[in-house]
């Protein structure tokens, strides 16, 4: 998930366990304390950016990590902050709970994350929710903003906490109730349709989980469609878009490519654009492709200039996003 909504929910978090006992300072703490799976943001300085795909929610965001780093900031916290009333076991609760929530959380978007690492590379994604999403930061961001307001003895401070916690985790509940909407309709779709697939993915369009895109995948491609929990339509309007691995022929031995393909977890494409042979991966979803034909993948690489793919998870996401393109989204969320 996005930085904010890692900290408004570590925030949250922190008065929950420990507001009790060290007051307001337990909404700083939490915050920073839900973002310490992310310090795998430095490996951005000396990885390409091949390896830094892969290292990102690698094994900082594993279970065994968890389990080794909230001892050792419990009794950091411990030490620095030996005058207040929190005990050692509560203090491995507090970060436990924080980095814990932080991989959880992060295993319901695309992306994967490594919470078996170092003894399996098997990356968890959930797809039930977008990397940002305004309805589900909401709640917690509005229950921080109380909490930094109300006295730290007002009893209304709990209130707000298990709501803004509470709506989110109810959020979560209905991505997955709307995820496993389409899934059942995909199926009865390809079958009626006669698409023989041998996996697919369903996952969020950008910031919200009622319009979700798809991806069927067979011998030579994939289709590739969207769908509303609002449509009315009893099929999915599918384009096709070819594998063609057979370009990458040329490129054995190629360590970014290997990178490429284990990340991509088999969801690729390869293109031309002109003269530049282009890796696309397809779980991260295609330029407003709910409304333009033919659209670009928002994650892709150019493999003949890796030098120019310092970005690429995000690379154009929002391009074209203007009032007209946003409403036009809104109708397509609606059904039509």
């Amino acid at each position: 998930m996005d930085t904010l909504t890692h900290i408004v929910l570590g925030a949250c978090i922190g008065e929950a366990i420990a507001g009790k006992h060290i007051g307001k300072k337990a909404l700083l703490i939490g915050a920073l304390a839900q973002n310490i799976p992310d310090i795998d943001f430095l490996a951005t300085f000396w990885l390409p950016t091949s390896g830094d795909l892969l290292a990102h929610r690698g094994f900082t965001h594993s279970i065994l990590f968890t389990m080794l780093i909230a001892p050792l900031l419990a009794l950091l916290s411990k030490h620095l902050f030996h005058d207040e009333r929190m005990s050692l076991k509560r203090w491995v609760l507090f970060w436990g709970m924080q980095v814990f929530i932080h991989i959880f959380i992060d295993a319901f978007n695309a992306y994967g994350t490594g919470w078996f690492e170092p003894f399996s590379h098997y990356r968890v994604s959930f797809n039930t929710m977008f990397v940002a999403d305004v309805l589900f930061i909401i709640p917690p961001a509005f229950a921080c903003i109380m909490l930094l307001v109300l006295k730290i003895n007002n009893t209304k401070r709990k209130l707000c906490v298990w709501i803004g916690l509470g709506c989110s985790a109810l959020y979560l509940l209905i991505g997955i109730a709307n995820k496993m909407l389409i899934d059942n309709f995909l199926k009865k779709d390809m079958q009626a349709e006669h698409i023989a697939a041998k996996r697919f993915v369903t996952t969020p369009t950008p910031l919200n989980n009622l319009l979700w895109y798809i991806i069927a995948e067979n011998d030579s491609g994939y289709y590739i469609g969207y769908r509303s929990v609002f449509d009315r339509s009893k099929t999915i309007d599918f384009h096709f878009a070819y594998r063609n691995d057979s370009l990458l022929r040329t490129l054995n031995n190629r360590e970014d490519l290997e990178r490429l393909l284990r990340f991509s977890q088999g969801y690729y494409t390869v293109e031309m654009w002109h003269d530049t042979l282009v890796f696309n991966d397809l779980r991260f979803g295609e330029m407003r492709g709910w409304e333009l034909p033919n659209p670009k993948f928002v994650c892709h690489y150019y493999l003949e200039h890796p030098g120019a793919n310092e970005t690429i998870i995000q690379r154009g996401r929002f391009a074209g996003w203007d009032k007209h393109a946003f409403e036009v989204f809104l109708k397509r969320i609606e059904g039509n």
